[in-house]
């Protein structure tokens, strides 16, 4: 289950929320890195968002200079998430490969 903690960061008047989405593993959690790590906001300024693996969690912090331009861009990263675990799901856990 994933943990959300919204809340505003009165020193800068930036609004900031967490996700963190454990998987699994720890692979799994990487995969969801790497898979969603390429996607920019498509707007410069006013918000940033950086992920991060430790363990088997994915975390993700936004912050933001407005409520909607952070409400879209949680919510794209939703979608996109979601489509990565569905993904993963329909093809199994990593598979370790010996060299």
């Amino acid at each position: 289950m994933a943990a959300p903690d919204g809340e505003m960061n009165h020193g800068t008047d930036q609004l900031e929320f967490s996700l963190d989405v454990p998987f699994p593993s720890s692979p799994e959690a990487l995969i969801a890195l790497r898979s969603l790590s390429p996607d920019r906001e498509p707007r410069k300024g006013g918000i940033s968002k950086q992920l991060s693996v430790s363990g088997s969690t994915l975390s993700v912090r936004w912050s933001a200079d407005e409520a909607r331009i952070l409400r879209v861009s949680v919510n794209s990263f939703l979608d996109h998430l979601s489509l990565v675990i569905e993904t993963m799901e329909m093809f199994g856990p990593p598979v370790s490969v010996s060299q």
